[in-house]
């Protein structure tokens, strides 16, 4: 359904989100694009609202006020039968693999799920389902076993099949690899930056942690308690952070180095209380 290469692929404009009418916006007034073929990291500490903009992107939380298109299409309050016409264009990736996969159907079948409901007739669902698990890293073999025989890793590849096993124009991720091993997270962050997964493949990468997005996203937008406090080119931002949350977040990720990290840890301490004295 794409419309024109100049149209971004993601428009989200003056997005406002609240849990309750008396609480304060869980997201306060969030806008940014992302363009096709494009990775834009939103970045935050837990409660920062950044899980509840991918959420209310998948439909999964009421909006207040504000839009959200998609590839030219208002989807803000899409009705059911409008969201499911969506699934194979927008997916996502959560953050547990396991608790999103059946424990007792084989992974085979939970990846061609998508296909199913889609109307595609077996042998092409096995078709497909055989080169996306091929495309992650997994034989042809393992469509016949069952999530628990799998690590976590080979889990998260799963799930990442699943989501791309319909050819989607974009992949939500929510925290996909915060909760794998150093190794496992580059393996996972290596296969969602494959550019054989598609030239017009969009993510909106959802992270706390800096270094993965400056791995992975060419755009970041910062978010401090429902609000954008800084975004732009992940290499600028960077290199030269305006904000002192943006500071805070930075030194926040982990090093190898005890020595390093302890100077992190203190740095992180006072870049944090500037950043609630500041908001």
């Amino acid at each position: 359904m794409s419309t024109s290469d100049t149209t971004p692929l993601l428009e989200v404009e003056g997005l406002v989100v609240r849990y309750g009418k008396r609480l304060a916006p869980a997201v306060d007034d969030v806008s940014f694009t992302i363009a096709r073929g494009q990775t834009v990291g939103l970045i935050g500490e837990s409660g920062s609202g950044k899980t509840t903009i991918g959420r209310a992107i998948l439909g999964l939380v009421p909006v207040d006020s504000g839009r959200i298109v998609f590839d030219g299409r208002d989807i803000t309050r899409a009705g059911a039968a409008e969201r499911r016409a969506l699934r194979g264009d927008l997916r996502a990736v959560f953050q547990d693999p396991y608790s999103s996969l059946n424990p007792r159907s084989p992974i085979g079948r939970t990846v061609a799920e998508p296909l199913r409901v889609a109307g595609l007739a077996r042998s092409a669902r096995e078709g497909r389902v055989r080169d996306v698990l091929a495309s992650v890293g997994l034989p042809a073999e393992a469509a016949q076993r069952y999530p628990r025989e799998f690590s976590g890793g080979q889990r998260q590849r799963i799930a990442i099949a699943r989501a791309l096993v319909t050819d989607p124009r974009l992949v939500v991720c929510d925290e996909a690899v915060s909760a794998l091993d150093l190794s496992t997270q580059a393996q996972v962050l290596n296969l969602l930056a494959d550019p054989r997964a598609g030239a017009d493949l969009g993510y909106l990468f959802i992270a706390h942690d800096m270094a993965v997005v400056e791995f992975l996203a060419q755009h970041v937008v910062v978010l401090y308690r429902g609000r954008v406090v800084e975004q732009g080119a992940t290499a600028d931002v960077i290199r030269a952070p305006r904000d002192p949350y943006t500071r805070a977040l930075m030194a926040a990720s982990p090093v190898p180095d005890p020595d390093e990290q302890a100077r992190r840890r203190d740095t992180w301490r006072a870049l944090r209380a500037e950043a609630k004295a500041t908001a």
